[in-house]
């Protein structure tokens, strides 16, 4: 069983596919392997360089994120361009991931389900469910930005009330780290349920 784990920008995605990791679950995040991909050793590097140029590398001969997420922020067929670049090399990556999975399900972490349409590929959505106040905060607080520009983000992505409505199971965070935990631990036992 393929479980899709999404949310917004802050809703606590990572903090919940730690958990499931602890409780002995094969998990793999799409946003760790987008970056890994864009790494100077990276399979997108040469291309990424090729499409956009070396004016988006920084003095290390990096991508230079912050100069990219504004391009793409303003510019819908260069965020196209990068999305054709990166997306094919995530999809093998997690196709190999779950070829390769030991565990009685496996979670994909991929904060765009809804935004990509991606939903079929999944046996099951879980939604990582948060006040857009908390999302704001908390990823502000995490990426060390202005929060007016975390609000634009959020802006950009799925509404809470879409995301919630492809959702076969939804986790609300807007509590403790233990709560959090406690959820997916519950919801642990009932995914071991459900494949037996």
């Amino acid at each position: 069983m393929i479980i899709g784990l999404t949310g917004g920008i802050g809703s606590g995605k990572t903090i919940a596919g730690k958990y499931f990791q602890d409780l002995g679950v094969d998990v793999i995040d799409a946003d760790d392997i987008a970056k890994a991909v864009m790494e100077p050793e990276g399979k997108a590097y040469q291309e990424f360089i090729q499409t956009f140029g070396i004016k988006y590398l920084d003095h290390e001969n990096k991508i230079d994120r912050k100069k990219l997420r504004k391009l793409i922020f303003e510019d819908k067929d260069a965020k196209a361009a990068l999305e054709s670049i990166i997306h094919p090399l995530v999809s093998q990556e997690i196709g190999a991931f779950i070829q390769s999975a030991k565990s009685p399900y496996q979670i994909v972490i991929v904060p765009l389900i809804t935004e990509t349409s991606s939903a079929d590929f999944y046996d099951r959505i879980l939604v990582i469910d948060c006040e857009v106040a908390k999302q704001l905060s908390r990823a502000a607080q995490r990426d060390a930005v202005e929060i007016d520009d975390i609000r634009k983000i959020v802006n950009k992505q799925a509404k809470r009330e879409k995301r919630n409505s492809i959702a076969d199971d939804i986790i609300e965070n807007s509590g403790t780290l233990e709560d959090l935990q406690t959820q997916v631990k519950e919801l642990h036992k009932h995914y071991l349920k459900l494949i037996k």
